[in-house]
Formats: C-alpha cells, structure tokens, sequence
C-alpha cells in the first residue's frame, strides 16, 4: 500500500493538487475548482485486490481520475474534483470488506477497530503500524459539500463483452451477505474407525456445501459461495473434528438474498443433526442491495451517447466503494468490459480502445457536470 500510494502521489504532484492520506489509508487528492466556495466532485475507486489477482481491479479507477485530471490541462471547473484511492475495500485481511469507504459515511466504529485478523492484530494495530493515528478516523468523514461520486470499474464478468459494448451504466448493486460456519464433529483414526461410526465434521460440511450450490442453481439471480474451508487438525490420517467455512450470498433483492441464508443455515443445522454434528455460525457482513442515483445513471447514459457507444443499464454482482458511498452522496458507476469475464485473477484485462471510451466519457461527464447548476447543488446527506 506505501509503494502504491507513492507511486500514485508522483502522478498527481504536477497536477497541483492538495494531497493526503486520512487516518483509514485512504489517498486523497483534491483539485481545486475555480471558487473555493464551490462544491466538491469525488471520483475515484479502490487501490487494492485479492491475493493473486489482476492489475485492473479498482486500480484502473483510480487512474482514470486521475488521467482526467490531467487532460483537464490545468482548467478550472465550477466545483472541486477530489479523486480518492481506498485503502481497503476487498476485506481480505479482516474478513471485512470497505473499510477504507465506510471511514467516509461514520462507519468505522470502534467494533470495527478492534477486529483482528489471522495474526491476532486489530485494524486499530494495523493502522498505528501504519503510521496512523485510529483516533481521527472521524476527521475522514465527508463533508457537506460534496455532490456526487462517480466511479469506474471493470465488469468482472461476461455481460458487456456478450453484447459487444464497452461500457454500461450501473443501476444496482446486489446485496451481499457474508458468514461463517463451523461444524464440529469427533477426531479419530482414520484407520480404525468404522464409517458407521464416525462424528466427520468436513464430510458434514461437505454435505452442506453441495447443498448451497444446489439453492443458488435454482433461484433466478441468486449466486452463493463456500470460498474456504479449513479442517482441523488437518492430518491425512485424523477424521475431521472441526470444519470452518466462509459463505458469500447476493443478490439485486434483499429480501430472497435474507430468505436464501435462512433457509442455507437451517440446511446447516438439519445435515449437522443428522449426522452428530454440532453447528454454529457467525454473520460478518449484512449489506443491502443499493440503487444508484437516477439523475446519474441518465448523465452517464448520455455521456456514454456522446462517446459514440450505446449505453446498456446493469446490475453489479460485486460489491463497490459506490454502494457504500451512495449512503450519504448520489453515485454512480461506469462499468468497462472484461474480457472473458475473468476477474481476481493474473489474466485479469481490459481492451485499450475501452479506457479510451471510458476517458472519452469522463471528460463529457465533466462538461455535463459543469453546464448543470442543479447538479452543482446537490449536497451531502450528512
């Protein structure tokens, strides 16, 4: 995150802009506008990924603001850009994800600070180490003056590419529901034991974790994920005592993403019954669907228009800063294709041509932006 930061504060130094790092990690570069009374415009998207990823997830946001900054060439607008680089939006240490966003709506309470990862170390640690001080995270928070979010992104997934369209415009982001699940059985030999007679908690998760694909294969739009598993004591010769799993649930309605984890816990307790087992489980995450601001989805359709493409509306599988944002100021996304659909992954990529478009339609944003006075008076809802 230094070397990112640093590089990225290199970029940004000859565009004259007012640069920090808040007490969350997040980098934020504020170009001024031609007032310093006017409004301000966030642009802006995450700085880090998944292990083993590609170079484009969230990253290429940022670099997008930041290349429209520099095409401005030094020009003023009537409100202020502030491009933003959050610090951790994935949650892969903590298991929890945006910790660098929800710093700007007043989210990052102090349950949120003392959550520890793998090692025992708390984000309020980490955060020291880092240089940091936990105790202005308050100072991050967004003020009133700001009118809008935009933030672009890779699809991560096959849609656009299926339509031959580089960009599209996102009306929704589909809630997500994270959780942990751990079954407890008997270890024994493996040797030794008869079949009849065993307590194996990774066979009963198991079990559960067919169940989960099976829920998800017959509801429309619903996707559902076991993406780790750990056994304990983890020896090729030991029955299973102990089995943790991770689940991801989402979907565009809240209301079949709650019915589905429900119904997947008492799947879990009914499979953990039957076979000896014991069950239990912990929700780390409980996020709602979110719509993007209608008055932004039409701008960025027109911008798109303008940039000679057709513009295609969608919902967002993935979570996004946007969706934590859109709490307090009106957002809005602009996907680019993905080619293959493949994300979070070393053959992660886009096309040229489509960060070109995508510049392209910024920098109409930009000038809609500017010519709109409602837009410019659009405010934070603290």
């Amino acid at each position: 995150m230094r070397d990112v930061q640093r590089e990225i504060a290199a970029w940004l130094e000859p565009l004259a802009t007012i640069l920090q790092i808040d007490a969350a990690g997040n980098l934020r570069a504020l170009y001024p506008a031609v007032e310093s009374a006017a409004p301000r415009l966030l642009i802006g998207s995450h700085l880090d990924t998944v292990p083993n990823a590609g170079a484009f997830d969230g990253i290429l946001g940022v670099v997008l603001a930041i290349a429209l900054l520099q095409g401005l060439n030094g020009r003023r607008l009537p409100y202020a850009i502030e491009v933003v680089g959050f610090s951790d939006e994935e949650g892969v240490r903590f298991a929890t994800p945006f910790l660098g966003s929800r710093a700007l709506v007043s989210r990052f309470d102090d349950n949120l600070l003392d959550r520890q990862d793998s090692q025992g170390i708390s984000v309020r640690k980490a955060i020291q180490d880092f240089g940091l001080n936990p105790d202005t995270i308050a100072d991050a928070v967004l003020r009133d003056d700001v009118c809008a979010y935009v933030e672009f992104h890779i699809e991560q997934g096959p849609v656009l590419e299926s339509l031959a369209l580089p960009l599209g415009v996102i009306e929704t982001i589909a809630g997500q529901s994270r959780l942990e699940f751990i079954f407890k059985g008997r270890a024994n030999h493996a040797g030794t034991t008869p079949m009849n007679m065993r307590f194996d908690a990774l066979a009963g998760a198991a079990e559960w974790i067919t169940a989960v694909e099976r829920a998800a294969r017959i509801s429309p739009g619903l996707v559902a994920t076991v993406g780790t598993v750990q056994a304990r004591p983890g020896a090729v010769n030991v029955i299973a005592e102990e089995a943790r799993l991770s689940l991801d649930v989402r979907h565009p309605g809240d209301d079949v993403r709650m019915h589905a984890v429900e119904d997947l816990i008492r799947d879990a307790q009914a499979i953990a019954r039957r076979r000896g087992l014991t069950m239990s489980w912990k929700e780390h995450m409980n996020q709602r669907a979110v719509q993007m601001d209608p008055d932004l989805i039409t701008q960025i359709e027109e911008a798109i228009r303008k940039s000679g493409c057709k513009p295609h509306r969608m919902a967002s599988g993935a979570g996004h800063d946007a969706m934590i944002l859109a709490e307090k100021v009106p957002s809005g996304m602009v996907f680019l294709r993905t080619p293959g659909g493949i994300s979070h992954d070393p053959a992660e990529s886009v096309l040229i041509d489509d960060v070109a478009k995508a510049l392209e339609c910024g920098f109409h944003l930009l000038d809609q932006f500017a010519q709109s006075t409602a837009f410019q008076k659009r405010t934070c809802r603290a």
